[in-house]
């Protein structure tokens, strides 16, 4: 017993001169994760700047360009089916926005980030969902506005520009969304 009890304080004092080695850590800090951005540090664009342009894949086979749709106030929805946020807000998008705004001077697009037809597809069913949505399945249109965080909205003005971006699904965020499309469409 003494000596299983002499080699375990020994393994715990052996254990104790390598951590005060490498700085107090459990881990070289090379092999620690690193922190995981704020909104703001995986946000790429800025209201007033031009909407990076892309072309996705809709789910009727379809292509959405942005550049194509100017001459109208733009919606871009970025969602993922698997989000909680993005699940709740879908309804809201329904209601709220598309009914409400639905029209030739209008587009939306809801672009599923990462993820297949043979998932989205029956997602939006389910929902009984009706604008348009696509595909980002390398998250390459993604990329172009941000790095991480979903769902992320941006109105995009008739010329391009970036009119109200939001990040996660807040009742705040979403008036102003609607305050935003409303005014441009001349409907305030």
């Amino acid at each position: 017993m003494k000596r299983t009890v002499t080699a375990v304080l020994a393994l715990l004092g052996a254990a104790l001169l390598t951590l005060a080695a490498v700085g107090g850590e459990a881990t070289p800090p090379a092999a620690q994760e690193p922190p995981q951005p704020t909104v703001e540090e995986s946000t790429l664009t800025r209201v007033g700047q031009q909407a990076p342009d892309f072309t996705v894949a809709t789910l009727d086979g379809g292509s959405f360009s942005l550049s194509g749709q100017r001459g109208k106030v733009v919606l871009v929805n970025w969602f993922a089916t698997w989000c909680p946020p993005c699940i709740a807000e879908m309804p809201h998008l329904q209601k709220e926005v598309w009914e409400k705004f639905r029209g030739p001077g209008f587009a939306m697009v809801s672009i599923a980030r990462a993820e297949t037809l043979q998932v989205v597809q029956p997602f939006v069913a389910q929902r009984a969902l009706t604008w348009t949505f696509a595909l980002d399945p390398a998250r390459e249109a993604y990329a172009r506005y941000a790095t991480a965080f979903i769902p992320r909205n941006q109105v995009i003005s008739r010329t391009g520009e970036i009119l109200f971006q939001s990040e996660g699904f807040e009742e705040e965020d979403f008036a102003e969304m609607i305050e935003v499309i409303a005014g441009e469409l001349g409907q305030d």
